[in-house]
This record gives C-alpha cells, structure tokens and sequence, in this order.
C-alpha cells in the first residue's frame, strides 16, 4: 500500500526523542511512523458473537490478528481489496466496526474495574467508535450521554449508533466545558477522548504534523485542562475518568493529568494500568499510565489515563442558560402496555431499562437511567425512535427495527446476497416467492435490515434515504 511520505519537523523529533523512554529505540520511532498503519476491525457483541463473526466471514479468506487490549479487536489483512471494508454486507448490518486498535485502549481502561457503570458520558464522541465499543461493554444496558461538540459530526454519531443497533445512548451538541456545572456528579464513569495535536495518527495522515508547532500543543492543552476539569465535576465521587489522547506530546498527556491532580489533591487517585492487557507494560509510565509510541504495538501512537474521584469537590456555578420546556411525556400505564403487545406482534422487545415517550405522534424509547438528567440539559437526540401512530395503529421506525427485531423475528423475510444490495440502494425487492404477511422484516445473514410493505409482486423499500449506498456492494465481490 502506497503512501506519501510523512512529515516529521525537526522540532517535533528533539521533542520525542527527550520524551522517549531509553528502553525504546528512535530510530524504530522514525521506521514505525513512515509505515502504513494496520487496519483494524472491533466486532460488534451487541448484534453478534466474536466466533460467530469469525465464522461467517471464514470463507473470504480475511487474516485476522487478536488486538491484545481487546477481546473483540482484530487487526485485518484481505487480498480482496478493490471492496472497501466499509461495503461488505457484515459492516452495513453493524456487525463490525472499523476502528484503529490503538482507539480500542481508553474503553477497555474504562472497564478495567469490576463494577459496571450505569450512566457513562463519552465527552467528544465522534464519530461513535468509543460510544459503540462502550455501549457493547454495557450490554446496551445503563444509559451513555454522547456528546459532540461539531454539529455537522453528530449525524454520522447518530448514523454508527443507529447501524450498530445500539439502544441507551443520549445524544448532545456541547462544548465539553459546560458538563461540570450543567451535570455535576451526575456519571458513574466518563471518557474525555480529548482533543489534541494528532501526533499519533501520522501513520494515518501523511500531512498531521504540517502545521505542527510546540507554541500550538500548549494553547491545546490549555483547552484540555479545562475539559477534564470539567468531566471531573460532572464525576461522581467513587467513578472513574478515563483521559486520552491521539498524541504523543508530555504537555498534553502526563502534564494535563497532573494539574488536575494539583487542582484536587485529596480528591484524584490514578490507577495504573500495566495489568490491563498482557504487554502493557511496554508502554506504562512512571505514573501508571499508558503512553503508547507507535512502534511499541505497531499501531498508531495514543497516551491513556485512568483515574478515580476519591472525594467530592466544590460545586461550580450553576449555569444561567434556559434548557426550554421537554416536549416529550411519559406514556401512561394503559397506553404504554398498548404500545408494547402491538410492538411485539411484529417482534420488537426491549427491557426495563428503556421507557416509552410520546411527542405528538411520535413514540420514543428513552434509557430509565437518563431521566434524572432531563431538564437539566437540552439534548440533540434522546433514545430511539420507536413508531408513529396512524389512523390504522403504528409505523415502526427504522432505527428500532435495527435495535429490537431480535433473532426468531416472525415478520423475518431473509434476502438474497443480490437482493439484500438492492436493499442498501434504496430500491424496491422483487422476490421469487413474497412473505405471507403485508409487512417484512428483510434481514441478511440473519440481520435485520429494515421493515418492508408488500405491494402487488413487490417489497417496498423503506431504508432512509440518507443510509442509501452507491458504487460497488457486497454482492459483486469476489
């Protein structure tokens, strides 16, 4: 795989070579960073098993590598590679997410301990790599605040949400400075994956380092000190912080974690993390943390942190801005149990962690453990869209078709290979033999992929339209 040549200043090398611990090589540093990086996949447990996967792509010949810091991470090679990964029909239905090994450490930091949280904020979560992969340790259980502070970014956040079949996750669209006043102690863990210099990812992008200066990397990490400032507030006393960054930098990694604890002395204890994986070692610091140089795990370079709050801390001012009235209500008894038999007539559950909501004609499903927030935070998107009510009962939506059909759907209505691309296309299916019922669940593979109305000979097509996918598909691999 072909590559530019990547861009290292002079600056930035004395700077590694003085943060560099003497037990790694530079010049293995400088060979690691002007190779191409390895593809890596995280298979997706909310939707199917890691030997499952590993079965069903089996036959396509892919060599997958086991990704130490996480049980559900592979590196990949393919011979195939004219199919963008991102095409295969295994990506499409969410049973994989393409994602960098290195971005697997700060959740596998995140749940290093033995008590599952209940309420997590991931702090700048797109494109939804960490909030998937936390939602996936969650078991879809619990509620994730999601948060994204670039508003054209939350829709691709939503879209990998969606895809995924992901159920407890709140979506905002905030600076990540706000959370300490608006939602003080109010998460039992949170991920700052924190903005940064990109260091790290030159591996990945030849040109990361062209405006690159040592003066940039402190105003930065000026912002930094101020986001975990933020997200330690909003921690509640006894929860863990992960920080982390794509960088390599002191300034923005070790020096960030020790002014917070200099601003909370009694308050901040860091947990080391050299028993997290078999080798982290290798990249453990003085401190406990992990500061991974690229030719460490040869993978892109990444700085992870993991601390907890020992005691509470004073309160920040409590915000002056207005949240505006929640247009959502509860559903009441009687209408919700309505709600729930029609539901599961066409094989839609869900648990008691999530709870019915109406605004107008729309029925949502909200996560139990996100209402104690409500009021206190406007959100972009909350929950699920379950159905629109009609005349003649309920349009199920295609996001909780995606989350709640289930194995052993009785609407299932299985594609063929050829069909199923169809179906990413946005057109209509003309099947050999049509279901016995006027609507389908269509899956591939056993995946749900959306719910279908016969017409005449015909399924129609309900995919959303900016789902819909061109250029070569699955179906026209080798």
């Amino acid at each position: 795989m072909a590559q530019n040549a990547i861009y290292l200043p002079e600056e930035f090398l004395a700077q590694m070579r003085l943060a560099m611990p003497e037990h790694l090589d530079f010049d293995e540093f400088i060979a690691a960073c002007q190779r191409p990086l390895r593809r890596s996949i995280r298979v997706n447990t909310l939707k199917i098993s890691v030997d499952d996967l590993l079965s069903l792509v089996a036959p396509y010949g892919w060599q997958l590598t086991p990704v130490p810091w996480c049980a559900e991470g592979f590196w990949i090679e393919r011979e195939e590679e004219s199919l963008p990964l991102g095409s295969t029909a295994e990506h499409l239905s969410g049973l994989f997410y393409i994602q960098e090994a290195s971005s697997m450490l700060p959740v596998a930091a995140l749940f290093a301990g033995e008590t599952m949280p209940q309420r997590v904020m991931d702090v700048a979560a797109a494109p939804g790599s960490k909030t998937t992969q936390i939602a996936a340790r969650m078991g879809n259980q619990g509620a994730i605040l999601a948060n994204e502070f670039s508003a054209s970014r939350v829709k691709v956040l939503h879209a990998n949400i969606s895809r995924c079949g992901i159920q407890n996750v709140a979506l905002t669209h905030f600076d990540g400075r706000v959370f300490g006043a608006a939602l003080p102690e109010m998460f039992d863990a949170i991920l700052l994956d924190a903005p940064c210099s990109g260091e790290g990812v030159v591996r990945k992008d030849a040109d990361a380092l062209k405006n690159w200066s040592h003066a940039s990397n402190l105003e930065i990490a000026a912002t930094q000190r101020e986001l975990i400032d933020s997200a330690f507030h909003a921690l509640r006393p006894g929860g863990v912080l992960v920080y982390s960054t794509c960088t390599l930098n002191r300034d923005e990694n070790e020096t960030v974690c020790q002014w917070l604890a200099q601003q909370y002395p009694d308050a901040v204890e860091f947990e080391p993390l050299g028993k997290l994986f078999d080798g982290a070692e290798q990249a453990l610091t003085a401190e406990g943390f992990l500061h991974v140089f690229p030719q460490i795990f040869d993978c892109e370079g990444f700085f992870v942190a993991r601390l907890r709050k020992t005691a509470a801390v004073e309160r920040l001012p409590a915000p002056t801005y207005k949240v505006g009235q929640f247009p959502f209500a509860p559903l009441k008894a009687r209408e919700s149990a309505g709600v729930t038999a029609a539901a599961a007539e066409v094989g839609l559950r869900w648990g008691d962690s999530l709870r019915l909501w109406q605004r107008d004609k729309e029925i949502w499903l909200f996560p139990a453990a996100i209402e104690e927030l409500i009021g206190k935070v406007r959100f972009s998107r909350l929950g699920m869209r379950l159905a629109e009510t009609h005349n003649k009962g309920y349009r199920w939506q295609h996001e909780a078709v995606i989350a709640l059909a289930g194995d052993n759907n009785p609407l299932a209505f299985e594609l063929t290979s050829e069909e199923a691309e169809e179906w990413y296309r946005g057109r209509d299916i003309y099947p050999q033999a049509l279901p016995a019922g006027d609507e389908a669940i269509v899956t591939f593979q056993g995946q749900a992929l959306g719910l279908a109305k016969k017409v005449g000979s015909r399924l129609k097509n309900s995919y959303p339209r900016e789902l819909v996918r061109d250029g070569q598909l699955f179906a026209g691999k080798a």
